[in-house]
This record gives C-alpha cells, structure tokens and sequence, in this order.
C-alpha cells in the first residue's frame, strides 16, 4: 500500500475520539459499529502512554469491520519498538491490515519518565523508525504517520511514513506543508469541532477542549509559524485564535471548515468533537451525511 493508497482508504472525514478508549466497553462496542454503519468508518484513537490501546483498538476492530483504526498519536518512549510491531502484526492477523500508527515524540520530560534521553528528536524518531522496519514483522512505511507539526520532522514523515497527523493546525498548515512535501505523503490534521451557534458559549466550550495546549512550546513555536503573534497566542487564546483553529457553529459551518482543509491540500480531516459528556453520537449522526459531497469535491 502506498501512502495515496492510505489516503484514499481513509476517506475525507473520520472521528478522532478521546471516548472510543475511556467508555465502557459495551458503549465503545455500540458506538464503533453505529460508526461504521453510519460511514464514518476511520477511527481515531489517542495512544497517550500506550497503556491497553492495542487491547483498545482490538475491540474496536471486533466491532466495526469495515473501519480503519487509527492510533493518533503514541509516543514513542513507552513502548518498546518490537513490542509495537508485534502487537500490530497480531491484530492484522486477527482482522487483516486495519491498524494505522501514528508516532510522537512528546516532549523531554516524557522520555524522562520512561528511563530514556530526548536527545535530538528528530534522530530519536528516526532511531524509533529503523527499529519498526527491522522488526520480525516490520510496520509498513505506509501504515504510520508521525504527529509532525515542526519542518524537519514533517520532512522525515514524508520520507519514511505515509504522512503526518498534525494537532492544533489551521486549513493554512496544510497548505503550506502540501507546498513543501508534494503531492504524495498524507497530510491528516486534527480538528476540533463545537456544533454550537452561540459565539461566547462556542469560544468557551474550545477553550476548555483546546486552551491548555496553546501554552505549550511546540504549538506556540507553531502557530508563529503561520503567522500568529503574542497578541494571539496570550492564555487560552485571542478570539482570532481560537476561531482558526476550533471549527464552530452548524454543520453547514463544520463542513465548510472541513472544506477549507482539503482544499488547501488536506487528504483527511480527523474530527474530534469538544463540549458534552460521553461519546458524542449525536454530532456524529450530524457528520455522518457530509461525507458524499466532500468525497465528491
């Protein structure tokens, strides 16, 4: 499989969700086989510290049989490499090749925690690399993606995976970055959505979803990066922020959101829905009868 392979495997819209891994097990169930049924069939799961998610992803292949399960994104310094391979080679024979991997490499304080030196991440990242394609049964290049927002990193994703899965991002990351990769790898941004109308409830709902990331140093770096400055970038975000990077209103607005990423060299949007308790089925249900005409576009 190359990675526009992948890409057309993905569709133009899937769900990235924090619930798919924290409900209970017979909600998860429920929900990935209404996704699937519905035709929102990428999942998108966060690897956070790699604890149980292979069992996640596992249930949730089991429950929806059409869909891809994708891991956005697992850091690199809890799992050992061969661990990672081997546990992606088992699922594959347990439900074919179903499984996508996306890597991170966080930040030095979670090397920290595993034992283990940040060094140069990029080398780390490329270490971690050659470690899945010398594997018993190596990973794929085009099943794993990198959570790449930084040059250089992006650089490595478009040469030794199938692309990148960037957080925090505006339509203008993606354009910039289809100038610089070309027409190949795959560019797969997160984006957060608040299917509320109301501006001041809108922005505050994003701010409790999203705000917190705005202070860390590799998203700060970033969004400078595409032209935002510290007017913007204050605590939990300028409204001018927070409007870039949270898609809200109706659906009819969403899509437009979402439109404004493929257009601008996206291959995939990863949804993630803000606001609410418990898995947000009723936003998905909304999602769900875009998807024709964004395949169509």
């Amino acid at each position: 499989m190359t990675s526009r392979e992948l890409a057309q495997r993905l569709g133009p819209l899937g769900v990235w969700s924090m619930e798919l891994r924290g409900a209970s097990k017979a909600v998860v169930r429920e929900a990935a086989a209404e996704l699937d049924e519905l035709g929102l069939r990428t999942m998108w799961i966060p690897g956070l510290d790699g604890k149980g998610v292979f069992d996640d992803a596992d249930q949730l292949l089991s429950a929806a049989p059409h869909s891809l399960i994708v891991l956005g994104v697992l850091g690199i310094w809890g799992q050992p490499v061969d661990d990672v391979a081997s546990r992606v080679a088992h699922l594959d024979e347990v439900h074919g090749p179903r499984t996508v991997i996306g890597l991170g490499v966080s930040d030095p304080s979670s090397a920290k925690r595993h034992g283990q030196s940040f060094g140069n991440p990029i080398d780390s990242m490329g270490a971690y690399l050659d470690g899945l394609d010398a594997a018993a049964t190596p990973l794929p290049a085009a099943r794993r993606l990198l959570g790449a927002m930084a040059p250089r990193m992006v650089t490595l994703a478009a040469d030794r995976t199938a692309g990148v899965h960037p957080f925090l991002v505006t339509p203008q990351y993606s354009a910039n970055q289809r100038a610089r990769i070309g027409p190949e790898p795959l560019i797969a941004p997160h984006q957060a959505i608040v299917l509320d109308s109301d501006p001041e409830r809108a922005r505050a709902t994003a701010r409790a979803g999203v705000g917190m990331f705005i202070g860390l140093p590799a998203y700060r770096n970033n969004l400078r990066r595409l032209g935002y400055g510290e007017s913007d970038l204050i605590h939990g975000g300028s409204d001018r922020l927070i409007d870039a990077l949270v898609a809200w209103g109706s659906i009819g607005d969403i899509e437009q959101r979402l439109r404004e990423h493929l257009a601008s060299g996206a291959d995939h949007v990863a949804v993630h829905v803000l606001g609410g308790s418990g898995i947000p089925l009723a936003q998905w249900r909304e999602l769900a009868p875009i998807i024709p005409s964004l395949t169509a576009s």
